[in-house]
């Protein structure tokens, strides 16, 4: 479980959330204060990291939210196999397959970005 807990006054667009037990990128944040007696609420407006999906959730500002560690690495293509790839992760030199995404097209010895969280990684 790479992630920690914080409250939602501490989010800022681009950072990420966990939103629905999916890791998201925060793309809109905002405040309101309701009432005379009622506690500030933000409404949190997050894009799915791996999935694309959008996701939101208002809460108060003290609440507690869970933020994803999201790890950024790079990795070199070894091998392409139809729409797979085979990457080599420059610090580990652990291997692992890759989908290729639409609209890239790597060769072998290709240096890529990706970003990795728990199982999942996605090129960026």
């Amino acid at each position: 479980m790479a992630r920690q807990q914080t409250e939602v006054r501490d989010l800022q667009e681009g950072s990420y959330v966990m939103i629905d037990d999916t890791p998201c990128q925060i793309n809109a944040y905002s405040t309101a204060k309701p009432g005379k007696h009622g506690s500030a609420k933000a409404r949190v407006e997050g894009r799915g990291v791996f999935d694309e999906r959008k996701r939101n959730f208002t809460q108060p500002v003290d609440a507690k939210v869970w933020v994803p560690i999201v790890d950024r690495k790079q990795g070199q293509v070894i091998n392409i196999d139809g729409s797979d790839m085979q990457v080599m992760d420059l610090e580990t030199y652990e291997t692992f397959p890759m989908r290729i995404p639409d609209g890239m097209d790597p060769s072998p010895d290709d240096e890529i970005e990706y970003l990795e969280y728990e199982d999942q990684r996605k090129v960026v």
